[in-house]
């Protein structure tokens, strides 16, 4: 996952720029940058790893030697960037969201044609130069950005940086979003709109599939229009986005409310609390209190300050480490209830389970229900940087534990109404150790979000499969 803004302002965009790249720091945790179009007339960039801290402190030294009035940002998921470079067109920068599938394909495509890269880390080429590559094979930034959507299997939104000022480009099917933001101070262009507000800027504009849209000294301008498919991610909605964001104009924080109003409505038991793995499941057991009428407390908080997300870190063990720092128990809140835990998803499962759950065992609870608020996971994503194999995934675990082997055919545990599906349930009941288990229906998730089912991608759930209506 990465989260990409760009700003283009009346004075200097220094501020603007710095506060809304840290605005989408929930979204990556390996390196961030900003740059600024000089007014020299070429890119000052920097990149620093924020691995082991946060892009503020990272960045707050060097925000005095930027100065423009526009610019753009990252925080990546995975590779260094934003990266300058020279073309027919002029010098640009350019930062991405997403993920190449067809990588080696066109890598060893342009070394036939004796093309060499230069950011390459070990063996491992940075896809930020390898998209900069097929933007300068147009005659224009436009006609670049029109030929890497046609070449790239995968998902790619950008932002290109030149003297003409912030070219913006929504991923050719719309699984990633990218929205336009105008304020009195100028423009700005973002992953997530909740980095508008604070800075003075509204919601404009949500880029369509594969848009180009040029943010100017004249204002904003339409290069490309969209194109029909529209396949947004669903679980920008579930646990990737932040809750103050809007996608397609429709609220994460309502959309994860309703999922647990919909795990509630399913439900038999009548907890003594309701409570939601912090930050992610809050909104989601919010909801889940409101539909059943049983009181939400926090048993488990999370200690702010210090820890991020512990599914973003590349590595099992950082993954593992902030798990077991992150949350503290209140003893007080736990001892003796019966309590129903809401999680947005199960990944891997190792967190929840040797982690969150066992510190609720470990101070008293009498019963540990978990609601998941989205189907089961069984698939890795193609389009971003998250899980990456099948092995992964706990539910893939489960079905390799009932049949012994990995399956290919798995549709009979993708429907909830059949006996394979109930007994992986059971299993993963009982390999997280818990009283009950139960997972969010993709048809209940689909109406949460109130999208029709054929704009949403649920690769992740269901493969290529089409959803149930």
């Amino acid at each position: 996952m990465s989260g990409i803004f760009g700003v283009m302002t009346s004075g200097n965009c220094r501020e603007d720029l710095f506060y809304g790249i840290d605005y989408h720091s929930h979204l990556g945790t390996q390196f961030g940058g900003m740059a600024v179009w000089g007014d020299d007339g070429s890119p000052q960039e920097k990149i620093r790893d924020i691995e082991d801290s946060q892009f503020k402190s990272k960045f707050a030294s060097d925000l005095p030697m930027f100065r423009g009035s526009y610019g753009i940002g990252v925080i990546s998921g995975e590779y260094p960037q934003p990266l300058s470079f020279t073309s027919q067109f002029g010098p640009f920068c350019l930062c991405y969201d997403g993920r190449i599938t067809n990588k080696d394909a066109l890598v060893e495509e342009f070394i036939k044609r004796h093309v060499s890269f230069s950011q390459v880390t070990g063996d491992t080429i940075n896809d930020t130069e390898l998209l900069a590559k097929l933007v300068s094979c147009g005659d224009t930034v436009v006609e670049g950005i029109e030929y890497l959507f046609d070449k790239i299997e995968g998902s790619v939104s950008l932002l290109v940086m030149n003297r003409d000022g912030i070219y913006a480009a929504r991923d050719r099917e719309g699984r990633s979003p990218l929205a336009i933001g105008r304020g009195e101070k100028g423009w700005a262009v973002a992953t997530e709109t909740s980095s508008f507000p604070n800075l003075g800027y509204r919601t404009e504009k949500v880029l369509g599939p594969a848009e180009i849209v040029l943010i100017g000294k004249e204002g904003l301008e339409v290069r490309s229009g969209p194109r029909e498919t529209n396949r947004i991610c669903a679980f920008l909605w579930v646990y990737t986005g932040f809750p103050a964001s809007d996608y397609e104009g429709i609220n994460a924080e309502l959309v994860r409310e309703r999922c647990g109003m919909y795990l509630a409505k399913r439900d038999e038991i009548k907890p003594d609390i309701v409570t939601g793995v912090p930050d992610s499941g809050i909104a989601h057991a919010i909801g889940y209190a409101i539909g059943s009428g049983c009181p939400y407390r926090r048993p488990l908080l999370k200690y702010t300050p210090g820890y991020g997300r512990s599914y973003t870190p590349p590595s099992q063990r950082k993954r593992d480490h902030v798990a077991t720092l992150k949350l503290i128990p209140n003893r007080t809140v736990i001892e003796g209830n019966s309590i129903v835990l809401c999680e947005d998803s199960i990944v891997r499962g190792t967190q929840l389970k040797n982690f969150t759950i066992k510190k609720l065992w470990d101070n008293g609870a009498r019963e540990v229900h978990i609601r998941v608020a989205s189907p089961p996971l069984m698939y890795p994503c193609i389009y971003n940087v998250s899980t990456r194999t099948t092995s992964e995934l706990a539910a893939r675990k489960a079905i390799r534990a009932l049949e012994g082997e990995d399956i290919r055919d798995i549709s009979k545990y993708l429907d909830p109404d059949t006996d394979e599906y109930a007994k992986m349930v059971e299993w993963l009941k009982k390999d997280h150790n818990v009283t009950t288990l139960n997972y969010q229906r993709l048809s209940d998730l689909i109406a949460a979000i109130g999208l029709p089912k054929e704009r949403l991608c649920l690769h992740c759930w269901i493969g290529d499969r089409q959803p149930p209506d």
